[in-house]
């Protein structure tokens, strides 16, 4: 009988996640949007790197955007949230390495996670990040607009981003306006995260890596900050070590944990790499910062 216990409790904890809502951004077709994309799907192909020994999905043709909401058990559920941009080039997203396996942390430590499915592959040549940061402009005054549904609090809503998604996350966090005009009662909220997290992010300085883009201002406003990044990663630490000084020079606090090494697009995953032990890091940067308790 316990022998049977024990095999149940394991089977459990083996569970997939279960969504508790899933809704789209946009209460029509997005803005600009013009591309006729194939049906949504798994780019994966069996000769793809492997991540932590497993496969990953790598969804492709995203042409409405989502959110799906993830929450912890009622008994450990905080009052703060957090909005998740998973990485992929602005051609895929990284669903499950860094979407569901990232909300699925969020909700072992009280935190009311969103995935956001933005669009891919990029709509405007020009400005890659475009469609991607409209989308989450969206999601965020969505979401900070219906709090109450949720029983989160309006001003301890983050926004986490890995690679392009952290691209994306800054984005939203540092840009002063919308990238499309208002649509409705919700875009009167704020899209702006009260903190945010970056996570190997590119996208934000420039091809030198001397400077950050010209249209990336920081100014007092920004939110509290929390970077990882490695020195042997392909997309170049200066992206976060730029907007970290930025950041400074500004007094918003901001943390920065820049690893020897790890690469690149790691996730959650567990590796022998010390640089996969970010979470734990990351959670005493929420429970200092007051974002959790």
């Amino acid at each position: 009988m316990r022998f049977a216990i024990l095999l149940c409790l394991s089977l459990i904890s083996l569970l997939p996640l279960q969504a508790a809502e899933e809704f789209n951004v946009w209460p029509a077709k997005p803005p600009g949007e013009m591309k006729s994309l194939p049906p949504e799907a798994d780019t994966t192909k069996a000769e793809d790197k492997l991540i932590a020994g497993r496969r990953i999905i790598k969804l492709g043709n995203v042409s409405t955007p989502t959110i799906t909401v993830y929450q912890p058990p009622a008994g450990k559920r905080t009052d703060a949230a957090v909005v998740i941009c998973p990485g992929g080039g602005h051609h895929i997203l990284a669903m499950d390495l860094e979407g569901t396996e990232v909300a699925e942390w969020f909700n072992s430590i009280g935190v009311t996670a969103f995935v956001l499915k933005y669009r891919v592959p990029a709509r405007n040549p020009e400005n890659r990040y475009e469609a991607a940061v409209q989308d989450a402009q969206r999601a965020m005054s969505l979401i900070r607009s219906s709090a109450k549904k949720w029983a989160i609090n309006p001003e301890k809503i983050g926004l986490l981003g890995f690679s392009a998604g952290g691209e994306t996350a800054a984005l939203t966090a540092l840009l002063p306006e919308r990238l499309y005009p208002s649509t409705d009662e919700q875009d009167k909220t704020s899209f702006h995260p009260n903190f945010l997290m970056l996570i190997y992010p590119g996208g934000l300085a420039n091809k030198e890596n001397t400077a950050l883009r010209d249209y990336i201002k920081v100014t007092p406003k920004a939110p509290p900050t929390f970077f990882v990044h490695t020195f042997d990663d392909g997309v170049h630490v200066a992206h976060s070590m730029l907007l970290y000084l930025a950041l400074k020079d500004q007094k918003v606090p901001a943390e920065l944990h820049a690893f020897s090494i790890g690469g690149h697009g790691y996730g959650l995953r567990k590796t022998e790499e010390p640089v996969t032990e970010w979470p734990a890091l990351c959670e005493k940067w929420l429970r200092v910062g007051g974002w959790i308790k």
